[in-house]
């Protein structure tokens, strides 16, 4: 049995409001959980004590037995300094595709032939 620290999600629309559970990951994102480890509230500004409130010794605690926290989880996690997470950088996604590229090219190419008889 794999399991996940995530989190589930409650409040009503437009109005998140997560808890931090460890969960077995076949089990429904929202559906049954193991525990509860704390909650997480992001309408809160950032510098707000309770915007994040966690129980660290369950979440040391499940992280040595083998709990894998997902992408968010692990970020809010290296903020309280529990789990040490690697930057990601993908700088080949922000390059434009290959018909953006052709098009520049041609724009290129035209701005050239317009400034050669001018010139």
């Amino acid at each position: 049995m794999s399991l996940k620290i995530r989190l589930a999600r409650g409040g009503a629309k437009k109005r998140p409001f997560y808890r931090v559970v460890v969960a077995d990951s076949r089990a429904p994102r929202d559906g049954r959980y193991i525990e509860k480890i704390g909650y997480f509230d992001p309408l809160k500004e950032k510098d707000a004590a309770d915007r994040l409130v966690l129980d660290a010794e369950k979440a040391k605690a499940w992280l040595s037995k083998g709990a894998q926290p997902t992408d968010r989880v692990a970020r809010l996690l290296d903020g309280l300094g529990l789990v040490k997470r690697e930057a990601r950088n993908n700088p080949q996604k922000a390059q434009p595709k290959k018909k953006a590229q052709e098009r520049a090219a041609a724009a290129a190419e035209a701005a050239g032939a317009a400034e050669a008889p001018a010139a």
